[in-house]
């Protein structure tokens, strides 16, 4: 999630997309979001397990911020705000 293109990045794991986000978009989710503004999400990705995407999820927070813009931008690179599934 994002407040703006390039913007404050927030890298998170959730098994209902849909609520998670709508939690965020609320400011009922996390306080970094609430914090920065965050209600955009720009990218998301369905993995084979929660394990698995908990294990993604840590991988991409030790990712520098050159990184993540990198994969946002390799599947929105105009920063558009997508729905969840």
């Amino acid at each position: 999630m994002t407040n703006k293109p390039r913007g404050v990045l927030y890298v998170g794991v959730t098994a209902d997309l849909a609520r998670r986000v709508g939690e965020h978009r609320a400011g009922t989710g996390s306080a970094f979001c609430r914090r920065w503004g965050l209600r955009r999400l720009v990218w998301a990705e369905r993995l084979e397990s929660i394990e698995a995407a908990i294990a993604f999820e840590k991988r991409v927070k030790r990712w520098g911020r050159a990184a993540k813009i990198e994969m946002v931008e390799r599947g929105n690179l105009g920063w558009e705000e997508i729905l969840p599934w």
